[in-house]
């Protein structure tokens, strides 16, 4: 079967063939695209327009376009993935057909981390706008303000009301997200339209020393490209790009997925890339420097001025005009208000879904019991969305404000993006003979871009926020060693139990250590950050080797295809410590970006070079080899 060429088949099995079949067929077309809408404009178009002019001035503009133009190839890629293999939880999932056990559950893991916040975050938004009505809701009655216990318990309310509309099924689900978006998309597009007509000061595109401000004056203290380059994963732009991968993550329950996968994320980010660029340029336009309190110029002092509490909500309610427009903005502010409750809860509740489907993912793979596969009898799967309420409860215990955990989310989910233009190109190689009714023209070309745009992205996200993210992954290998390498890998329980605990301990103290060497990942101190990478490759090292001395030979194959994705993490940890958007910037921008970008490259054909095909792929082919 397949090329003469391709590798034999690894032991790698999908547990969740049967559950599969279980799930509701129910999304149409506009359904799953209006999936990744409600996931592209949620939280994200309230906040990110002012977060990005914090740090990039008049250029954030430039982050909006150039995020946009590189999460397409990334788009482009898993609309072909979903396509080929429609599973719900499909981003989770394609790694370990490509790749393993091991790759795949580092991955699925980052994943996780991301998607199972997100809920929470999207509720404490909408109880935090709902503030404006009920002072109680927050501690000093403000959108500032953190949640008091009021508060929480609403959002609580808010995540069960999310987790009963999930239960529903996904035909009731898809519906009323479908009738949600057009609200969602409408809002911010008459919101650009009004603010472009009656707010615009075009000297504002310069404010602050030109159309890439003076450092003095943005938040990172950066200035010119690397300014736009940094805003893009941390001021909530490619936060809100990357909610187009819902209509991946729902395939499985398409009517017609492997025609309208395609047409659902490419079509969700184009009207994203124009929506959220326009949104940019409204924003910029219409700043109202003394209605802020904020010297003109200063975008960083718009981050602390009476915009955080709603950009355009406080531009329309602070326009300075009088007679009927001014009316007409009063009735716009109301309207945006309403709009700051009803676009987070809808990207809230289909976030709880996806993290359903992550968790679904999970036990598909076999990181996770059979129990989490088991299907209810509305077509879900009923376990996974219980845990993803549960983990959704965690998460508002204590919250932080948006604009902390977005840098976070946003490059643990693109840090799996990776896998995007590896796993296409790996799949092309490997399994020749899997049905594709779309295929990515220039394959060869636009998958290492895919991996490229992701990486950069993740790169561009500075050290600090990247240490946490790898931390946050080794802290999942005692769940690895603890089930997956006990059950599946049949590792000597004994031996699973110590190495998970010592990989936690370890990974725990070494983070520990290097937080406090460098007050907060704020100032360098290179002999710890050396100590730290030392003791971090030693234990991953010993991981390998235990684990190639008690295993098959099957399982050794999925190790070798870890090697690439261990050695890029410890590679791309270094070139940020040392580069520009890192500690001890050694490699100055754009040298730094250039040097990331061959590297990422590389380890993208060396990560293609060691596919495998799986049994899993082997599986699917021949259940698919007539469509």
């Amino acid at each position: 079967m397949g090329s003469k060429n391709q590798r034999s088949s690894s032991g790698v099995k999908d547990l969740g063939t049967e559950s599969d079949l279980k799930l509701k067929k129910s999304l149409g077309r506009f359904e799953l695209l209006f999936l990744s809408l409600g996931g592209v404009i949620g939280s994200g178009w309230l906040f990110g327009a002012l977060y990005t002019a914090g740090y990039a001035g008049g250029a954030g503009i430039l982050s909006w376009l150039i995020c946009g133009i590189l999460v397409i190839f990334v788009g482009l890629v898993y609309a072909e993935l979903g396509s080929a293999i429609p599973k719900s939880g499909g981003i989770v999932r394609y790694p370990h057909y490509s790749h393993g056990g091991i790759v795949g559950f580092i991955m699925t893991w980052a994943y996780f981390l991301s998607a199972a916040s997100v809920p929470a975050i999207e509720a404490s938004a909408t109880v935090t706008y709902l503030s404006y009505f009920i002072h109680s809701l927050t501690t000093n009655g403000t959108f500032t303000g953190q949640l008091t216990l009021e508060g929480i318990g609403l959002a609580y309310f808010l995540l069960i009301l999310f987790f009963f509309l999930n239960y529903a099924g996904v035909n009731i689900l898809g519906k009323v997200t479908h009738a949600a978006g057009w609200w969602k998309l409408i809002i911010p597009s008459v919101t650009v339209i009004l603010a472009l007509a009656f707010l615009n000061h075009p000297a504002n595109y310069t404010a602050g020393g030109g159309f890439f401000p003076s450092s003095t004056y943005l938040s990172a203290g950066l200035s010119g490209f690397s300014a736009v380059l940094f805003a893009i994963p941390t001021s909530g732009v490619v936060f809100s790009y990357l909610g187009f991968r819902q209509a991946v993550e729902y395939g499985g329950e398409g009517k017609n997925p492997r025609k309208d996968i395609p047409f659902a994320v490419i079509g969700s980010l184009l009207i994203a890339i124009v929506l959220y660029t326009l949104l940019q340029v409204a924003f910029t336009g219409g700043v109202n420097w003394s209605a802020a309190g904020v010297k003109v110029g200063n975008w960083t002092g718009l981050t602390s001025s009476g915009m955080v509490n709603g950009p355009f909500l406080f531009m329309f309610e602070n326009s300075g005009l009088v007679g009927p427009i001014a009316g007409l903005f009063s009735v716009w502010a109301l309207i945006l208000l309403i709009d700051a409750v009803i676009s987070p809860a809808g990207t809230g509740w289909i976030y709880v879904g996806t993290s359903t489907r992550t968790i679904y993912g999970f036990a598909t793979n076999g990181y996770l019991p059979s129990l989490f596969l088991k299907i209810g009898k509305t077509g879900v799967p009923v376990f996974s969305l219980i845990a993803s309420l549960l983990i959704g409860m965690l998460f508002l215990l204590p919250f932080p404000a948006w604009i902390a955990l977005v840098g976070f989310i946003s490059l643990a989910t693109v840090f799996t993006c990776i896998m995007g233009g590896i796993g296409l190109h790996t799949l092309r190689n490997v399994a020749p003979d899997l049905p594709r009714r779309y295929k990515v023209p220039a394959y060869k070309i636009i998958a290492p871009i895919a991996t490229l745009a992701a990486g950069l992205i993740v790169y561009w996200a500075g050290f600090s926020t990247l240490f946490y993210v790898v931390t946050a992954i080794f802290l999942g290998l005692p769940i690895f060693f603890g089930y997956y390498a006990y059950k599946i890998f049949k590792l000597d329980k004994r031996m699973a139990a110590i190495l998970g605990a010592i990989d936690l301990g370890i990974a725990l103290a070494s983070t520990f250590s290097l937080d406090i060497a460098t007050s907060g990942l704020s100032t360098a101190n290179n002999i710890a950050f050396g100590l730290y990478m030392g003791i971090m490759i030693a234990l991953v090292v010993i991981n390998i080797l235990v684990l190639w001395d008690s295993v098959s030979q099957d399982v050794r194959k999925e190790i070798k295809a870890s090697y690439w994705l261990i050695a890029l993490i410890f590679i791309v940890m270094t070139i940020s410590y040392f580069g520009g958007f890192g500690l001890d910037a050694i490699i100055p921008f754009p040298e730094d970006t250039i040097v990331a970008a061959i590297i990422i490259l590389i380890f993208h054909f060396l990560a293609v070079r060691s596919g495998l095909r799986t049994e899993a792929i082997e599986e699917i082919i021949s259940t698919t080899k007539d469509l």
